[in-house]
């Protein structure tokens, strides 16, 4: 957002102390970066222009308080938005890698996002914002295509234990992840040279505070 709507001053908020000293690290000039909750932001009432969430709305709950908390802390006539991951069926590698956990282990469903978030779809996105009192309300897509070089690119990432499927994935045993491990190596559409070739989808949602 500093690159491309060059605003005069930013204030970029996460609650992880990890987070925001990486953020901090790589702020460009005129962004601040502190640690707080996006349910209590450390703002004036009316401070700001524009207030966006970028992929956390689903993770706060209740959603409704992290957006009035944006309703608070923007202008009249200011922008407030927002965009979140379409896990229902837009995030390939995510239906893949759950359908295999599935395959292997039919507990696993429960911890599917495309269950835990139904925020994360357009009509419930669009009814938050319109229910929070914004007008000029808009719910739009954002395709990225998700290109990995060859399995090992697109497993690692799994590997981790951050996010919901590396923190399924790092509770199983060494056996239970190999099982989850091939079903979705043999689930994958591959390329040339083992290439794979996906595509992420996100919704952004936007309205504007009255005047």
């Amino acid at each position: 957002m500093a690159a491309r709507c060059r605003p005069l001053e930013v204030l970029a908020i996460d609650r992880s102390p990890g987070y925001a000293g990486w953020a901090r690290a790589a702020a460009t000039a005129g962004t601040h970066v502190v640690v707080a909750d996006a349910r209590d932001l450390p703002v004036r009432d009316g401070a700001c222009d524009a207030v966006v969430s970028g992929l956390t709305l689903n993770f706060l709950a209740p959603p409704a308080a992290a957006v009035a908390e944006m309703v608070r802390t923007v202008r009249a006539g200011g922008l407030v938005a927002a965009y979140v991951w379409d896990y229902a069926g837009g995030m390939d590698l995510l239906r893949l890698f759950w359908g295999a956990a599935v395959d292997a282990d039919p507990s696993a469903a429960a911890l599917d996002e495309r269950r835990r978030f139904p925020l994360c779809r357009p009509d419930a996105l669009g009814a938050l914002w319109t229910q929070a009192g914004l007008g000029e309300v808009s719910v739009a897509p954002i395709e990225v295509p998700t290109v990995f070089a060859d399995f090992a690119d697109l497993w690692e990432p799994f590997l981790t234990g951050q996010g919901p499927a590396p923190g399924y994935l790092a509770t199983l045993s060494a056996a239970d992840r190999e099982r989850v491990r091939d079903a979705l190596r043999a689930a994958l559409p591959c390329g040339p040279g083992g290439s794979v070739e996906l595509t992420a989808r996100a919704w952004a949602v936007r309205g504007r505070r009255a005047g």
